[in-house]
This record gives C-alpha cells, sequence and structure tokens, in this order.
C-alpha cells in the first residue's frame, strides 16, 4: 500500500510516518519517552505521549573485546554470549528529517547502551475523521 492517493474512506485518512522500534529495559522506557517529548509531542490524533510498549522479552547478544560490556563489566570475556530482558518501545513522527534527528539524539542521550538497537521503518499511520457526535456504540 504505497499510492494512497485515491483512498476515500470517509471514516479516515492516512499520513506517511516514521515509526521508531527501540529495543530497550521495560524500566527505561517512561525516561526515553520523556527525553524524545523534550523535542517532539509524539502526537496522534488529539493525544499526545502515544507510543507502544512490547511485553517483556529478551534479546541476546555476544559483546566483543573493547564494547561497552567487556571495558565496564568485571571479568567479562568477550566472545560470551548474554541475554537479557527487554521491550520493544514503537513511537511514531512524521517523515522529516530534522525531526528524526532531534528524536534520535534525545534517545541516544539517555539510552543505556552504546549502541541502541533501533530500527526505523516508513509507515502510513491513520487519521480519523473526528466526530465526537459520531454515533459508533464502540467508540469511547
Amino acid at each position: 500500500m504505497t499510492d494512497l492517493a485515491t483512498y476515500r474512506a470517509a471514516s479516515d485518512t492516512f499520513e506517511p510516518a516514521w515509526t521508531l522500534e527501540i529495543q530497550t529495559l521495560a524500566e527505561d522506557t517512561d525516561r526515553i519517552m520523556d527525553a524524545v517529548l523534550g523535542v517532539h509531542p509524539l502526537e496522534y490524533g488529539r493525544y499526545q505521549r502515544n507510543a507502544s510498549i512490547s511485553a517483556p522479552a529478551q534479546e541476546t547478544a555476544r559483546p566483543e573485546a573493547g564494547s561497552t560490556t567487556h571495558t565496564h563489566v568485571e571479568g567479562f570475556q568477550p566472545g560470551t554470549s548474554e541475554t537479557y530482558p527487554m521491550v520493544e518501545l514503537k513511537i511514531s513522527i512524521e517523515r522529516d528529517i530534522a525531526v528524526l534527528e532531534r528524536v534520535m539524539d534525545a534517545v541516544m542521550h539517555v539510552h543505556h547502551y552504546e549502541q541502541p538497537v533501533t530500527f526505523l521503518r516508513e509507515d502510513w499511520a491513520s487519521r480519523a475523521a473526528y466526530d465526537p457526535n459520531r454515533e459508533n456504540p464502540h467508540s469511547w
């Protein structure tokens, strides 16, 4: 779905967006969100500070010699695999390089990894045709 020029649903539209998927510790999500909010409101319609946080999972890596783990964890042997708890924090922003730079600088400033695992995806985000009087019995 890349050509939305002919999309004509009465209930919504789609706008180009970037989704950032950031792997982090569950307890670090608020710190990252607060840092990003310093440079971007993370708006989604009439709501701000919007994000998705996955259920806890695990990530694994094998740190090399000279990595932060090797440098700062006493007795760590390079080449040893490690597994840690993590969540995926997903946020979306408009497709604007200047915005992306500010958001990534904020993430890098507060993330606990020397190289945060972050994926950037080109997406399309829905935008509802807001009507507080619509007759949808399932809406809040």
